[in-house]
């Protein structure tokens, strides 16, 4: 049976604050490899395009003269495995679900909305994550950085996902929290919905959505017109 709409989640920052357990292993592999560790705050600004983009704009911003030898592929590989590593084993620590997540997934649930995850994050720990959390069952696929031979904000992340699960462009939605969310809506003819805040170094006025949100409180009034 054809779900009447679909929407498409990102997740870091959108659904889950995930930004403490992200700075716990991106702290543990600099201090091992040597380098400034960095804010929660700080953080939120470097997540979205993966875990090797996280270390090198990290290793980017306070150590310029040194990102040449960074940028060996071996070292860089093996701080971006340490990274997944320490991640995978300490991935719900301190983080927790945005405010209204769940409450707005049952709605969805209810009115047969068809629902994905679009994610820059390793596949495996999108969907661990989205397990031990609570929420994986509420979508009918998890789409990661390493699932397609592209990721945002390359638009075939997300009409690669509304393919597979036989929707229609014109019913689907983006919920995202950043520019990469935005840019690859925007691109597949999508409409965005943005949170506030995101995991972004970029202001908000300077990302394109059509709707602004702070959290998942009453967006369901949003939803409905597009019903």
């Amino acid at each position: 049976m054809k779900q009447i709409y679909t929407i498409l989640f990102d997740l870091d920052g959108t659904l889950v604050d995930t930004a403490p357990d992200l700075m716990m292993a991106h702290n543990h592999v600099m201090k091992k490899f040597g380098y400034e560790t960095k804010t929660t705050e700080e953080i939120r600004e470097l997540v979205g395009q993966g875990a090797g983009a996280l270390i090198g704009r990290s290793i980017w911003g306070q150590a310029k003269k040194e990102f040449g030898n960074v940028q060996d592929q071996k070292v860089k590989e093996s701080m971006t495995k340490e990274f997944i590593d320490y991640y995978g084993k300490n991935i719900l620590q301190q983080s927790t679900l945005i405010n209204g997540v769940k409450e707005f997934l049952v709605w969805c649930k209810n009115q047969k909305i068809s629902m994905a995850v679009c994610t820059n994050k390793t596949e495996h720990l999108a969907v661990d994550l989205l397990k031990k959390i609570g929420i994986y069952n509420f979508f009918e696929y998890v789409a990661g950085y390493n699932t397609f031979d592209y990721c945002k904000p390359d638009p075939r992340h997300l009409t690669s996902v509304v393919e597979i699960l036989d929707g229609n462009l014109k019913k689907t939605l983006m919920i995202g929290d950043s520019e990469s969310d935005a840019n690859a809506a925007k691109a597949a003819g999508i409409p965005v919905i943005l949170l506030e805040d995101g995991y972004t170094e970029k202001k908000t006025k300077e990302i394109y959505h059509n709707h602004l949100i702070k959290d998942f409180i009453g967006i369901e009034k949003i939803i409905a017109k597009y019903l």
